[in-house]
């Protein structure tokens, strides 16, 4: 089978397996490009990123431009003749990149296209509730994913499963579908074909802090699925008023019994062995959370905490 020089693009440890897929694969990766070094922490530790460092313990030359359109860099990449360059959680390219390669460039995007275009498809899928989503590998045009499609692969999400779970198991199935696609562009064996035209296509925006709060007066499922589709990150939080006292909670899992209480809905029944919030049509047990200051812990962690539970309830 040929082998293709590839150049890969991308920063965090999604992209990493994909690089590690290829580099193991009987293609050749030329080069990488990743984010710059950053310092961060009290004691402004330089981080690298994954892709970074696996490339480096491989023996991968790495590109670190602050600037896609810096002349040198374009330079430098071009004299790596690279039949493709493939991208997995990077940044937005400027056509002079995405255009360098002879075969084009393409994306592995952690949907099903199209519909989650955009910067968070796996918190998404979740907090709606799908059943399935999967991987497409699909070539970069100058709309955010919106080129066409090279291959797609289903996977069903799990009963009560959060981001951070089926994070992974994407991360696994998308390397493996990287690899597919080279072999298929190799071979000339793959038929892109363009995005069937939806008209109103599910959308995964980049999520801001302010997008993590919950809505304690929508229902139980929907909260449910909201927490799970937050967890681990960013974290759905509430704020948890103690006394006179405001302070963010996170809360990464939990189970909901739907009921009828009469209760005001975010009203918080708090005891030494009690921690249930009532929503639109039942109740929310948290089982666990991080108040702001603490670290992670179960809720009867959490409870063993306090001393004195008067004074404590949730704010609007």
């Amino acid at each position: 089978m040929k082998s293709l020089k590839v150049v890969f693009l991308g920063t965090p440890e999604f992209a990493k397996t994909s690089l590690e897929a290829i580099h193991q694969s009987h293609h050749h990766v030329v080069g990488v490009v990743t984010v710059a070094d950053k310092a961060s922490g009290r004691g402004q530790k330089i981080n690298q990123s994954p892709v970074k460092v696996y490339a480096a313990e491989n023996n991968i030359p790495v590109f670190q431009p602050e600037k896609l359109r810096n002349p040198e860099f374009l330079e430098e990449l071009k004299n790596l003749d690279a039949d493709v360059f493939v991208v997995v959680a990077f940044r937005m390219m400027p056509k002079v990149l995405f255009e360098m390669p002879n075969m084009g460039t393409f994306n592995l995007h952690a949907s099903l296209l199209p519909d989650y275009r955009g910067a968070a498809p796996i918190n998404y899928a979740v907090i709606n509730g799908e059943e399935k989503t999967g991987a497409t590998t699909f070539f970069i045009n100058e709309k955010i994913d919106e080129g066409n499609i090279l291959l797609q692969e289903e996977l069903t999400i799990l009963h009560d499963e959060n981001a951070g779970s089926l994070h992974d198991r994407l991360m696994e199935m998308g390397a493996k579908l990287v690899v597919k696609t080279l072999n298929g562009l190799a071979e000339n064996a793959i038929e892109e074909r363009p995005q069937p035209q939806v008209e109103h296509p599910k959308n995964a925006y980049k999520i801001f802090k302010e997008d993590t709060r919950i809505n304690w007066k929508a229902s139980s499922k929907t909260i449910h699925q909201f927490i799970l589709g937050m967890s681990p990150y960013p974290a759905a939080f509430t704020t948890l008023k103690i006394g006179e006292e405001e302070k963010g909670l996170k809360i990464f899992g939990g189970v909901f019994e739907i009921i009828n209480h009469g209760k005001p809905t975010g009203t918080l029944s708090i005891s030494k062995n009690e921690f249930k919030i009532y929503t639109e049509d039942g109740v929310y047990f948290p089982q666990e959370l991080q108040l702001e200051g603490k670290k992670r812990m179960t809720v009867k962690d959490f409870l063993n905490g306090f001393r004195n539970f008067d004074g404590i309830t949730l704010k609007d």
